[in-house]
């Protein structure tokens, strides 16, 4: 028997700990056993996957001395499955997926068909072996009491004001648990949407979307909850082309959103830190190239071991916190109309 392992998730304002009880899994070959493929998404949906989690990733499996193939299937699932098959071509011990519009679920059946363990990264994956993701319906719930909050600071009844619901791509089992958690908070505060457009993870077609749902309801509007930055950033370029300034939820704490936060057309956004989340994720996939079979101690609905790390919320005063961790740049942040509030919030660029 191998000895436990313990996983400790350092999260922002606390700790979130994954016991790992292990024990001798099977080997394979020299190759199988010391690289580790990854699958990226997109540059679409979010700057997160090349900028910090190729980064994290490489890095935290570098230092454990296993080789990694990072690639990133750039929106296409066709290609997604060519680069897992190229993979698995030539050894994985380990294969860490980022789910693509469902394209992850064929190839962690052929990874687990192979005896190759699958991790399923920040996005649930049918079939795999294990979800290393924040905790998403707590992103949905953080989010939602930005728009409940926002709208008693402007005056406003939760219970009849208005507004519009605009979600992330259905295909992506996250936005689920972002809207679910968001709609428990909204519920509650007696908010029900007066729009919701069908979900995507595109900031243009997201603006698309929200302004002929703005049209629908006379160009007026009270909040809009928004599963992420990227989605924040194109409904609050039709905001402000009606002039409006209204609570926007998001998360991802990306340039654009925090740019945002700091003009104060977002209400807030929920920071995840993703080097928490690729170190967690860096510290499974250890564990299973050194032949551990680890345990969870929270599992999704369908049993899979889940390893959660924990959100937080970031207004404004926060910006400096996700700069400090070395998520965001103050130089790229701090531009044009948003330097002057960099020096209101003391963010030094």
């Amino acid at each position: 028997m191998k000895k436990t392992s313990l996983i400790s998730v350092v999260a922002f304002a606390g700790i979130s700990t994954v016991l790992l009880a292990g024990c001798t899994g099977g080997g394979g070959g020299e190759a199988e056993a010391t690289r580790a493929c990854v699958i990226l998404p997109d540059t679409a949906s979010s700057d997160r996957w090349e900028n910090l989690d190729r980064k994290y990733l490489e890095e935290g499996l570098a230092a454990a001395g296993f080789e990694t193939d990072i690639q990133n299937a750039q929106g296409d699932t066709a290609k997604y499955a060519t680069i897992a098959d190229q993979q698995l071509a030539q050894g994985c011990g380990v294969m860490l997926l980022v789910d693509l519009q469902g394209a992850g679920v064929g190839v962690a059946e052929t990874a687990k068909a192979a005896g190759i363990p699958v991790i399923a990264y920040d996005r649930p994956i049918a079939g795999a072996d294990y979800y290393v993701s924040f905790d998403n319906f707590q992103v949905g719930a953080l989010e939602g009491q930005m728009i409940v909050d926002g709208l008693e600071e402007a005056g406003k009844d939760p219970a009849t004001a208005i507004v519009v619901y605009m979600g992330g791509d259905p295909a992506d089992g996250n936005a689920a648990f972002f809207h679910d958690g968001a709609v428990s908070v909204m519920e509650a505060a007696g908010i029900s949407p007066a729009a919701e457009p069908p979900g995507i993870w595109d900031g243009p077609t997201t603006a698309t979307n929200f302004e002929q749902a703005l049209a629908t309801l006379g160009g007026v509007v009270d909040a809009v909850w928004v599963a992420n930055d990227t989605n924040a950033a194109g409904v609050i370029t039709i905001l402000d082309k009606n002039g409006l300034v209204v609570p926007v939820s998001g998360q991802d704490a990306n340039t654009a959103g925090l740019q945002n936060v700091l003009l104060g057309k977002q209400y807030a956004t929920v920071y995840k830190p993703v080097k928490l989340e690729a170190d967690a994720a860096v510290e499974l996939a250890i564990a299973l190239l050194n032949g551990e079979t680890p345990s969870a101690d929270a599992e999704l609905d369908d049993g899979t071991p889940y390893i959660q790390v924990t959100p937080v919320v970031v207004g404004p005063e926060q910006v400096q916190d996700v700069i400090d961790a070395g998520d965001a740049d103050a130089g790229e942040i701090c531009q044009g109309d948003v330097a002057p509030k960099c020096d209101e919030y003391g963010i030094a660029y």
